[in-house]
């Protein structure tokens, strides 16, 4: 059976897919079978999921292949197992040949090494949810004291696998996050695509060209002196251009996906509509007071917020600095960078997230100046300070497990210093580096942190201001005192706090989740969005389970997940990376199912007037914003763009109209625009359905098409040829069994000026030249002898352009499939 005729008679899948799915999907494959990998890269909420469903459907039930799966934690049971379980319950059990694992597998202990060793030795296939998580190497832990990171610990079991890497963000913070994914499968061979039509001899050459071609886009674009995080739309250009993108990336924007739905036959909306961001605002002074001027004097010291030297040994050193390793010395810095940004972060997010992230700092700096202080003189001066301190050290140990309590594996971003940052930091040795005056700097880091924590010991929630703003917001909005509600912030301390605040206020129907939760975040995700997760409120209560209606949660939830049964979302902190409000906001701005549509409508007639509609509230401290926005400048090195009044990535205010400008940028970087290439796929698809018996005529065609037209530039006589180009079937092959195949290439567009002798190859300037009408008069004018002659020629110029860079043996040849006049 063909996989035609699987997908048609057989595959469960394919039936229920989309065509911009169903193309999605045959894209895949095709550039997985001719690259070993490709990524599927639509935007948030546009049912990658489902693309990847039909992926393992065909890879393990038609291809007969073993399939290795790798998701986020927090979409493995509500979403992969439960669609995978619905549609394909034979997957499940004993004998079968497909595996699931959780990101966070690759670094487990126990039997996992030996589950990730048969992926290595028996799978043929790895397909990834969310793979933008791979998009750092880390470290590849060459010696017995260091971690391999999961990066590497993905990259070991994925050689000679074929690989497809499903992301709604292949580029978070630099044009190298996508080729450290690509290197996944080009195993690091920098010439892997050397072959043409690609021609790229160097893999991170041709990135590094790509760096340079987008500082060139945004050079002129800002003054300041700070350096930028990669500017998405302006990335976005650069790839879209880059023919390497092309080959391995299906992308289709938002703005695509909704024209090319468009309105179902019901007159349906499959998407909602979304409002302009509103903003919650606050003030940091009047909920800190005395503690704000404090953390902004720390900031601007000439060593800002910290010396951090445990860190950041170097400055100590005894030896010649050019001993030391640039890429640890850089390493370093960064971590102190990112200590200093964190304590940041989690002063805007709560009182309770900072105090902890202080305490974490406390008891790390102390342990460490414990393990170093050898001499009677370093010993004294550590009692000392204890002694000093006694009453914070006391009251540390009553705080420590309120604080912290049991952290779940997933608990990293919580920590101020993941662990893998922390297993690179080893004893120092003391022949190396001053010890002495790199335990004088962390005792007074530890009077930094000590001065914070004795301004923090009384502050009650009652002061703080925030908290008091969302509770207002919760109160008081007509929907959001109501009807569901999703409330997002970046830390695990920060939810904690919330959840107990609202409860205590009387909020009913609360729950939380973070990376630490140890309740089945299947269940918590199922009973706050019933309907899109394959479930409903009856089905709850005869379960014996409470509906929840406010849920806060850390960026576990930002990923992958439905939970469109919510219109409303608040997010809670300032966003620090426009992709992360963009992945939030995905949660419940995505495609509508007319069918669950209407359950939820049949269940709660209430909701009914909601649905169609999603709102977000982002919280901002107008007054003091571009203070904490320098501050943050200060610390990182970068230079971050948030609008007062939209909370949103663009540029500074400077005048009231600059607020629309900002929303449209934000708009178009969230929709996307339609690219040439998409409106000419849209155009195909309107005219196939005005038309619903085109493609079986077109089918029933012969293998070449012929037709005469007027050309649209007056005096200008050309011809059009259309040709399928061969391509060798499969990329892993060897030169003796390698075979060439028509289905394994691509089709090209040529126009052939007669004056010029010119060949154009741009199909979004050719299709201006053939577009015609059912009622587009035919002219053919050229002879029959001319004719032949331009054909050869634009033939010659394929074995030139294409054939030859191929390497295709002799004998392979493109199929001319149609080709027109135009006089």
């Amino acid at each position: 059976m063909t996989s035609t005729e699987w997908e048609r008679d057989v595959s469960r899948f394919y039936p229920i897919l989309a065509p911009y799915q169903r193309d999605g999907y045959h894209g895949l494959i095709k550039r997985a079978t001719r690259h070993g990998g490709a990524f599927l890269c639509d935007g948030v909420g546009l049912g990658k999921t489902f693309i990847g469903l039909m992926l393992i459907e065909r890879l393990v039930l038609h291809d007969r292949k073993n399939v290795a799966l790798f998701v986020p934690k927090s979409a493995r049971k509500p979403v992969w197992e439960a669609k995978l379980k619905r549609y394909l319950p034979q997957l499940f059990g004993k004998f079968n040949n497909l595996e699931i694992f959780n990101h966070t597998d690759l670094l487990r202990g126990g039997e996992y090494p030996e589950f990730l060793e048969s992926v290595l030795q028996r799978a043929h296939a790895i397909v990834i949810d969310e793979a933008h998580h791979f998009r750092n190497t880390g470290t590849r832990a060459e010696s017995e004291d260091e971690r391999k990171s999961r990066y590497w610990k993905l990259f070991d079991i994925a050689e000679g696998k074929q690989m497809f890497l499903l992301t709604a963000t292949p580029v978070n913070n630099r044009l190298t996050d996508l080729q450290h994914m690509i290197e996944l499968f080009s195993r690091r061979e920098a010439d892997y695509f050397k072959d043409a039509p690609l021609g790229i001899h160097s893999l991170p050459g041709h990135f590094r060209k790509m760096e340079k071609a987008l500082e060139r886009a945004i050079a002129g674009k800002t003054t300041d002196d700070a350096a930028l995080d990669t500017n998405l739309a302006e990335a976005e250009q650069v790839l879209s251009q880059d023919d390497l993108f092309k080959s391995l990336v299906i992308q289709r924007s938002r703005a695509y996906v909704k024209e090319s739905l468009g309105i179902d036959d019901a007159g349906q909306v499959l998407f909602p509509a979304r409002s302009d961001p509103k903003v919650a605002p606050y003030s940091v002074k009047q909920t800190y007071g005395k503690l704000l001027k404090m953390v902004e004097d720390a900031f601007h010291k000439d060593k800002p917020l910290f010396a951090l030297p445990i860190y950041y040994p170097y400055a100590y050193y005894k030896g010649d600095d050019t001993s030391i390793d640039p890429l640890t010395e850089g390493r370093r810095k960064q971590v102190v960078s990112l200590i200093r940004t964190g304590f940041l972060k989690r002063f805007e997010s709560s009182a309770e997230s900072f105090e902890s992230s202080c305490w974490a700092l406390f008891y790390k700096l102390l342990a460490w100046v414990e393990k170093h202080a050898e001499t009677a003189g370093e010993k004294n001066r550590l009692e000392r300070w204890k002694l000093q301190h006694k009453d914070l050290t006391k009251f540390a140990i009553e705080r420590q497990h309120e604080l912290f309590g049991d952290e779940g594996e997933e608990e990293a971003e919580e920590d101020v210093i993941s662990d893998e940052m922390l297993d690179a930091i080893e004893k120092l040795d003391r022949d190396k580096f001053d010890i002495g005056e790199i335990i004088n700097e962390t005792l007074l880091d530890l009077d930094q942190i000590a001065l914070f924590l004795n301004e923090l010991k009384d502050f009650k929630p009652s002061q703080d201001k925030k908290l008091r703003a969302l509770v207002k917001l919760l109160a008081g909005d007509p929907v959001l005192k109501e009807h569901k509600v999703l409330i997002f912030t970046e830390f695990m301390t920060t939810a904690r706090y919330l959840k107990k605040q609202l409860e205590a206020e009387g909020i009913a129907g609360v729950a939380e989740i973070d990376s630490a939760t140890k309740a089945d975040r299947g269940e918590i995700i199922r009973r706050f969005a019933p309907y899109y997760n394959d479930s409903s409120s009856a089905e709850l209560a005869a379960d014996g389970l409470d509906e929840i209606r406010v849920l806060i949660s850390t960026d576990v939830l930002s990923e992958g997940l439905n939970l469109q049964d919510a219109t409303r979302l608040i997010n809670y902190d300032l966003h620090w990376n426009p992709v992360r409000l963009m992945q939030r906001i995905g949660r419940i701005d995505r495609r509508m199912d007319p069918g669950t549509e209407a359950r939820i409508a049949a269940d709660h007639p209430d909701r009914a007037k909601l649905r169609g509609s999603v709102a977000y509230w982002n919280f901002l401290p107008p007054d003091e914003l571009d203070d904490l926005l320098q501050l943050y400048g200060k610390v990182s090195k970068k230079t971050l763009r948030i609008s007062k009044t939209f909370g949103i990535e663009g540029k500074k205010l400077l005048k009231p109209e600059d607020d629309y400008n900002d929303l449209k940028n934000f708009n178009e970087a969230y929709e996307g625009n339609v690219s040439a290439v998409e409106k000419m796929q849209l155009e195909l698809e309107r005219l196939l359905k005005d038309h619903p018996d085109l493609e079986q005529r077109l089918e029933a065609m012969p293998n070449r098409v012929f037709s005469g037209k007027e050309n649209l530039t007056p005096g200008v006589r050309a011809v059009f040829f259309c040709y399928a180009r061969p391509a060798r079937a499969d990329h892993q092959q060897t030169a003796e069994e390698e075979t060439w195949s028509i289905e394994a290439g691509d089709v090209q567009w040529y126009l052939y000026d007669m004056a010029t002798e010119k060949v154009l190859e741009e199909a979004t300037e050719i299709v201006e030249c053939v577009r015609s009408t059912p009622d587009t008069p035919r002219r053919c004018l050229i002879e029959q002898a001319t004719l032949a002659e331009v054909r050869a020629a634009v033939e010659k110029h394929i074995k030139n352009t294409y054939l030859k860079k191929v390497q295709a043996p002799i004998g392979v040849k493109p199929i001319l499939r149609a080709w027109m006049e135009l006089n």
